[in-house]
């Protein structure tokens, strides 16, 4: 019989892992069905969303208190939906300050519980590996490190790649993504993502276009774009209107990847988008900001020198590094363009990205599907 999952993934980029995962496990099962926390992404799979993945897209302490009390509350009533409705299987993907304690109740409960995507519990924030060891029955890795560290605490965890490294072609459709954006070969583009939520909206779209407007100024004749996710429009066309003499920038509804594969170099948040970056092969500027107090828990917590995935994952700075008061649109600028100055190294850096794309393109839908029915039968 078709299995029945309960999955939960917040904001844009867990709606887009969860969804090629669900490809991978509409294929070996047709007949699934899954429901939960989701977004559009995967409700074109199939997928029953209870409730929205914006609900989840809450980064950093302060904002978070923000909203404690309602997340709390619809994980408490998820929680008691599934422990009566009883799927066969629960996977969290990412989220783990929602997904980890669910996960636990569930497996206290007897329901199999997987957590698709590690924390980065190399990065910062170590002692959660003890949480997952209560929480799950198996992690499914992204990064080819992530099992032995886990296999260490006696976890199940196995390496199945990353599926944005599957989705995303080995040689960039650059032409043609230019072409279906009305972008010209000669147009030198700059690509523009301010992240896909709202606290992210607030604390570095301001300075992304502010950057744009400096580099324009230095270097007209620019294009400038800005791929803006579902909902966030209202906020981003304010941080656009005060500029509108002084600089363009053109907004798509989604076709983030399309952005990518079109520029020559983007300004983007760290978050997924960056190593969705990496993979385009485009060079890049690292920028994030938060809540002053968020950051100054965050950085005591923190093991590496590097934020951006593309640095995580090369053990370098690949790619600048701009973060909070550093974030300012001059620097941003300056970097931007220095990439723009330099095509040697921008080839040194692509080349450094093909060897990380080849290596974390797995056939992750099928892996992660293999190692789920291993689960099941168990």
């Amino acid at each position: 019989m078709a299995p029945r999952f309960a999955m939960v993934a917040g904001e844009a980029s867990g709606d887009l892992l969860a969804s090629l995962l669900l490809g991978g496990l509409k294929a070996r099962w047709p007949g699934l069905t899954a429901a939960g926390i989701g977004g559009p992404k995967m409700a074109r799979q199939g997928f029953q969303a209870w409730w929205p993945h914006e609900k989840l897209a809450v980064r950093g302490y302060v904002e978070v208190l923000r909203h404690y009390r309602e997340i709390v509350g619809i994980r408490d009533q998820l929680a008691e939906r599934l422990l009566r409705d009883r799927p066969d299987a629960f996977i969290g993907v990412d989220a783990p300050d929602f997904n980890l304690d669910l996960e636990a109740r569930l497996k206290a409960a007897g329901i199999k519980a997987i957590h698709f995507v590690s924390p980065s519990i190399w990065a910062w924030r170590g002692k959660r590996v003890e949480k997952m060891h209560r929480a799950v029955d198996h992690v499914l890795c992204l990064f080819p490190f992530e099992p032995e560290i886990y296999e260490r605490h006696g976890i199940a965890a196995s390496y199945v790649g990353h599926p944005l490294a599957d989705a995303i072609p080995l040689e960039v459709p650059r032409d043609a993504s230019r072409q279906v954006l009305g972008l010209t070969p000669q147009d030198t583009v700059v690509a523009l993502l301010p992240g896909s939520r709202r606290s992210e909206i607030q604390y570095i779209g301001a300075s992304l276009v502010a950057a744009a407007v400096e580099m324009n100024r230095r270097r007209p004749g620019l294009r400038f774009i800005l791929p803006v996710a579902p909902g966030l429009r209202p906020m981003i066309e304010p941080l656009l209107a005060p500029h509108a003499g002084r600089v363009r920038v053109e907004l798509l509804d989604g076709r983030s990847h399309e952005a990518l594969a079109a520029c020559d170099v983007t300004l983007v948040a760290s978050g997924t988008a960056t190593l969705e970056a990496a993979l385009f092969k485009r060079p890049m500027v690292i920028a994030y900001n938060m809540h002053w107090l968020s950051w100054q828990l965050m950085k005591r917590m923190k093991y590496q020198p590097w934020v951006g995935l593309p640095n995580i994952l090369l053990r370098d700075f690949a790619v600048p590094e701009l973060l909070q008061a550093e974030a300012t649109p001059a620097k941003l600028a300056e970097a931007a363009l220095a990439w723009l100055d330099d095509p040697a190294r921008c080839e040194a850096v692509q080349r450094r990205f093909q060897a990380l794309h080849l290596e974390l393109r797995r056939n992750t839908a099928q892996a992660a599907t293999d190692a789920i029915q291993k689960i099941l039968q168990a």
